[in-house]
């Protein structure tokens, strides 16, 4: 699934699309760092892991682009909190 998360810079959203839904995280854009707001997952998707592949990808991301990351969202702050291997991108 992750392989699938795109950058829509447009509406400043990372998405995810699974099975005919989207999944979105929002983010705030500033120099070297990106602030992760909101995680919204489609009630159809929900309980499958489409929320934590949609994160992974959007952590990956962010680590190729050399950005650190600011979990606002409590998702993401939960998600990183349970994969250590991202703590190098914690600003």
């Amino acid at each position: 699934m992750t392989t699938g998360v795109r950058d829509n810079s447009a509406f400043h959203r990372f998405e995810l699309e699974t099975d005919g839904h989207t999944a979105y995280a929002y983010y705030q854009m500033a120099p070297g760092v990106i602030t992760l707001t909101h995680t919204e997952v489609p009630p159809a998707l929900g309980g499958r892991g489409v929320g934590s592949a949609l994160v992974r990808g959007v952590l990956e991301a962010a680590r190729a682009r050399g950005l650190k990351v600011a979990p606002k969202c409590p998702f993401v702050s939960a998600f990183m909190g349970r994969h250590p291997e991202f703590n190098d991108l914690l600003r």
